[in-house]
């Protein structure tokens, strides 16, 4: 009897050796041969993460900046404007960034010379996977522009306040400064249109004398004009 359990006996120890893992492939309780099954698919190999994607930008263009306002815009903003269809200021790429100035000094009542400038400034952002979207990149610089209004020229008493209904947000900063013994009012409107920025900046001043313009009048002017700027920001992108 001893002679015949000792095989089997020899199995059992020899099982009771190997490592857990290995027990249920390569020992068996049977007669067989031992060959060892497969413990299942072999690994996929893994795959690559894909290219980061971001949602492309509203507004592939701007506008020809100094048509962004037209000729009742400026008459009213500017009274004799030296050059009516204001002057582009130098941009190394039109398309992402544009600026035109305006500026008049209108001296038909001797006793009441008023002087006027005009920036109309515009900014594209485009979408970037490792920068953000167009609009975030925008509203980034937006917010920006506004705080850097308040402070600019050696702007005194400056107020910041949001502003509704000049395209997707926007901030009014009132200010005041001197130049020349003028004192200056000023009103900067900085938009944001989807991924395009809008900074308009209108300044006006008493010359001789003459009573420095009303900040009211002046901030409504700013804003009507730039929601027209907004309009053509829009238009210029019509397809």
């Amino acid at each position: 009897m001893h002679r015949r359990t000792a095989p089997r006996l020899a199995r059992i120890l020899a099982c009771a050796a190997v490592p857990v893992m290995l027990v249920a492939t390569g020992c068996s309780s049977g007669g067989g041969g031992g060959e060892k099954k497969e413990s299942g698919k072999p690994s996929q190999p893994a795959t690559p993460n894909a290219t980061p994607t971001v949602k492309a930008a509203t507004f592939a263009k701007l506008p020809e900046v100094c048509k962004t306002l037209d000729e009742k815009a400026i008459d009213n903003l500017v009274p004799k404007a030296d050059k009516k269809e204001g002057k582009a200021l130098p941009s190394s790429d039109v398309n992402d960034s544009a600026s035109c100035f305006w500026s008049g000094l209108n001296s038909e009542d001797v006793k009441n010379q008023q002087f006027r400038s005009l920036t109309v400034s515009l900014k594209r952002f485009a979408s970037d996977p490792t920068l953000g979207t167009g609009e975030k990149r925008a509203a980034d610089f937006a917010a920006k522009q506004a705080t850097a209004a308040t402070t600019a020229d050696g702007a005194k008493d400056a107020k910041s306040e949001k502003t509704s209904g000049i395209g997707d947000e926007a901030t009014t900063v009132s200010s005041q400064t001197k130049k020349d013994d003028n004192d200056f009012q000023n009103e900067t409107v900085v938009a944001r249109t989807a991924n395009v920025v809008i900074t308009l900046k209108y300044s006006g001043a008493g010359y001789e004398g003459a009573k420095t313009p009303d900040a009211g009048d002046m901030t409504k002017n700013a804003q009507d004009a730039a929601k027209q700027v907004v309009t053509a920001v829009g238009n210029a992108n019509k397809k």
